[in-house]
């Protein structure tokens, strides 16, 4: 195991923290530092067809060892890390045979990874977890699914014993803020279907993800001196107020779970003149995410109707725009792709746990794309944070059913 500690090291030290507000693909020029590497490593564990577009799109091809027809099949990840915490200067701590205890990240600033809180840390008692310092994100989501897949490819390459067909592998930039698929290339990747190694706990093989919009409401208002305001006076920021205190106050993240959606409001800019309030909407179901949608159009025309006389027209903007869609429309026909990860999991004694996505991934772009792609778990925990951990075990098993698929699915005739 300790091959793959030194390689997810080797990529969680690279920052590739992603940009929301850059137009550019990659959204940050330091994703190139990683992705450069990966074509380097690529190329000397032997795969062929390696690329690197002009947006960081890298595929490979593992060639088939077998002279049957196979489909083709692929495995992706990103290599890009969430804006929402630092990924700079990540210093991965390594915790050998966890003894099930408290972790201290980060002694100085009083940092505890605790199983009080953290309860899933129980199941990996006796494990080896690598951690961050508690100053950072480690980067597990997902350099931990790059690390699987390269890992994969390279035991593949290494052991031709192991019978497979053509296997596609690709990276993406830029996942972490809704596009890892945008410029995706889905015909010259190639593949019948794919799977994303972007999930959790062990186990988890998902091809339900919530549909996603954002909203961006803007809200107008008018500034006179407070002491001569009644009357005249239009304060933005309490419209906004009054807009979030009518969304439904048990839907939001923190409250809900399994198949319920939510509204999440993700950023408030304000003055007296001009208030923004971020948005998101998630659900599974695709009637009640369309009722999700009209609900906040409802409101903030309700808003209007209220002060367009006063204020000489329209104070508020509902902005509304459709991110991405539940993928198991397009892997259902398909559901044969689920059942021989499901298989692969239960061959190398894995318990699978097929469950929805709260999110989603590049795979549910894909699907879409017309390329039908589940999610298979990564291994990591507490993403997007400095409690974000990884148990090396749960990599390793990664690896195993990345290989097992692979010659499942050259084994079927």
């Amino acid at each position: 195991m300790q091959h793959i500690i030194d390689r997810f090291i080797s990529y969680v030290t690279i920052d590739t923290e992603s940009d929301a507000n850059s137009q550019t693909t990659p959204s940050t020029a330091k994703q190139w530092d990683l992705a450069n590497k990966l074509v380097e490593e690529l190329k000397a564990i032997g795969l062929t067809e390696v690329t690197i577009d002009e947006n960081a799109y890298i595929m490979a091809t593992v060639p088939s060892n077998v002279d049957h027809e196979v489909p083709v099949i692929g495995f992706i990840s990103h290599f890009d890390t969430s804006p929402d915490f630092s990924g700079a200067n990540v210093k991965p701590q390594i915790v050998k045979d966890y003894d099930g205890g408290d972790i201290v990240l980060n002694a100085e600033q009083n940092i505890v990874l605790s199983p009080d809180y953290f309860k899933d840390l129980l199941q990996y008692k006796d494990q080896t977890l690598i951690t961050t310092d508690g100053t950072t994100l480690l980067g597990a989501d997902d350099k931990a699914g790059v690390t699987e897949i390269v890992t994969a490819a390279e035991y593949l390459i290494q052991h031709p014993e192991i019978k497979h067909g053509k296997i596609r592998i690709g990276f993406t930039p830029d996942e972490e803020i809704g596009r890892g698929a945008h410029k995706f290339d889905v015909a010259a990747f190639g593949a019948d279907w794919a799977y994303t190694m972007d999930g959790s706990q062990i186990g988890e093989l998902e091809y339900e993800n919530f549909n996603a919009a954002g909203a961006k409401l803007t809200f107008k208002g008018k500034s006179v001196h407070p002491g001569y305001a009644k009357g005249k006076m239009i304060n933005s920021m309490l419209l906004a107020n009054k807009f979030i205190s009518k969304l439904p106050k048990e839907e939001v993240p923190e409250l809900t779970t399994g198949y319920e959606g939510f509204f999440h409001v993700t950023g408030i800019t304000g003055s007296i003149e001009e208030s923004v309030v971020q948005l998101i909407i998630r659900d599974h179901d695709a009637k009640k995410f369309a009722k999700r949608k009209k609900l906040v159009k409802k409101i903030a025309d309700s808003i209007n109707r209220k002060y367009q006389k006063q204020f000489g027209g329209d104070v508020v903007v509902a902005e509304i725009n459709d991110q991405y869609y539940n993928m198991k429309e397009k892997v259902e026909p398909v559901f044969h792709i689920i059942e021989i990860a499901e298989q692969a999991m239960k061959e190398l004694d894995i318990k699978p746990l097929i469950k929805a996505i709260r999110g989603g991934t590049d795979g549910c772009q894909l699907s879409y794309m017309g390329l039908p792609c589940p999610n298979i778990f990564a291994g990591g925990h507490n993403f997007h944070g400095k409690y974000e951990y990884v148990p090396v075990e749960s990599m390793q098993k990664a690896v195993d059913v990345i290989v097992k698929i692979a010659e499942l699915t050259a084994s079927k005739k």
